[in-house]
């Protein structure tokens, strides 16, 4: 598995086409790209009322969804796994069918009152009983992730939204 702060080649190959590679030393790289989760983020994702989640099938199809449920629909476990409730829904599963084939996963945390955003990525199991599952024990399923990669990104082109009442949509 290549080290967490190094670039895949099409990622390198990007930053060399359009001049940006002197922006990533490894300084910088070291900085941003993590492997775990800070505490100083813990707080923010847990009182997160809501998050998108992109996964993919075996064959590539890529699903991105919203998943709200209000401040605590994710539970921090460590500084390398988190966990949230799959709420039962339309019951297409796309989000846990694609986590069933591949279970790569990306999380986006976005905060519209600061423009703060989260990365991140990591492999999901899906829990229907056990320690994971009883986070939730109202919901029919908990999906575990174990986080491999954190990136803080800059508030640049995030729109300030201010939530309405009972409608909180800052993290």
């Amino acid at each position: 598995m290549p080290d967490n702060h190094d670039f895949h080649p099409g990622e390198v190959a990007a930053q060399e086409r359009w001049q940006t590679t002197h922006i990533w030393d490894k300084a910088r790289r070291t900085r941003l790209l993590m492997d775990h989760i800070p505490e100083s983020f813990h707080q923010r994702i847990e009182n997160a009322p809501f998050f998108f989640l992109a996964t993919s099938g075996s064959n590539g199809s890529c699903d991105c969804s919203f998943k709200g449920g209000g401040a605590g629909v994710v539970r921090i476990i460590n500084t390398i796994q988190l966990a949230f409730p799959d709420y039962d829904g339309n019951g297409a599963f796309m989000s846990i069918g694609n986590i069933l084939e591949n279970p790569r996963v990306g999380m986006l945390f976005i905060d519209f009152s600061d423009g703060a955003r989260l990365r991140v990525n990591g492999r999901a199991s899906i829990h229907e009983k056990g320690a994971i599952k009883e986070l939730f024990p109202d919901q029919p399923r908990v999906v575990l992730v174990d986080i491999e990669q954190v990136v803080p990104n800059c508030t640049a082109h995030i729109p300030r939204l201010v939530p309405g009442p009972g409608n909180p949509m800052s993290i």
